[in-house]
């Protein structure tokens, strides 16, 4: 299996979950959803490719460890709606303006808590299962030159260092993980123990995780729930 290795260096990362009122939680590995979006936005896609995010999505066949320990960090963000010059404005989403209609949320104190992962280094392999398009190829050649800025996540989780690493060939994308050596990472601390996730399909861990990390582009909401395996991984030296 033709597999590619990304490295996700960043001083912030968040890996995305289930949005509940105003807390954005983010999941401890990254999500299908958030490396279809990585994806898609190095091969120029934009929300409005539902169809082209949602089968790219569908095809991913991930693995991912920490080679550096992440300390987890939220952000506060607030704004009090009630000022003059903020009336009748809201939160901003892609360029368009959330407003609220009635009540306190129209005029009130708007506060969202936005959970990250500073400081932390991630490596990921990534396969794509069946034919279609984008091939690997593609995703490659995206990665190494793509269309738009990447993010890890969210707009401001930008990376320190270039996401690709490079191509190889395993057996899956857990053996892939396994025999790439750990990132350098400089005085950051190293887990004590190297745990990852991986597709259940390719070998049992010391546990199961189950995260709805589907999203249904078309409907811009998190629906289906995928189920990995997590457990310790002998890596390389």
């Amino acid at each position: 299996m033709d597999v590619l290795i990304l490295r996700f260096d960043a001083p912030l990362m968040s890996f995305g979950g289930v949005v509940v009122d105003q807390n954005n939680p983010t999941w401890r590995f990254p999500g299908r959803s958030m490396l279809a979006g990585l994806l898609g936005n190095a091969l120029g896609l934009d929300h409005r490719d539902t169809a082209k995010l949602q089968a790219l999505q569908d095809r991913l066949r991930f693995a991912a460890r920490w080679d550096a320990e992440p300390e987890p960090l939220t952000e506060y963000q607030t704004v009090d709606l009630g000022q003059a010059f903020l009336v009748d404005t809201g939160w901003t989403t892609r360029g368009r303006r959330e407003d609220r209609k009635g009540g306190s949320a129209a005029t009130g104190t708007h506060q969202r808590w936005r959970d990250h992962w500073a400081n932390g280094v991630a490596t990921v392999a990534l396969a794509l299962d069946g034919d279609g398009t984008p091939t690997l190829d593609e995703l490659e050649a995206a990665l190494r030159r793509p269309a738009r800025p990447l993010f890890i996540g969210r707009k401001p989780c930008l990376p320190a260092a270039p996401i690709f690493l490079g191509r190889r060939v395993a057996e899956g994308v857990k053996a892939a993980l396994a025999a790439e050596p750990l990132a350098e990472i400089g005085p950051r601390r190293r887990p004590a123990r190297i745990t990852a996730l991986w597709p259940l399909d390719e070998g049992e861990g010391a546990g199961i995780e189950e995260r709805f990390d589907r999203r249904d582009w078309a409907n811009n909401i998190h629906r289906g729930a995928e189920r990995y395996a997590v457990g310790l991984l002998e890596v390389a030296p």
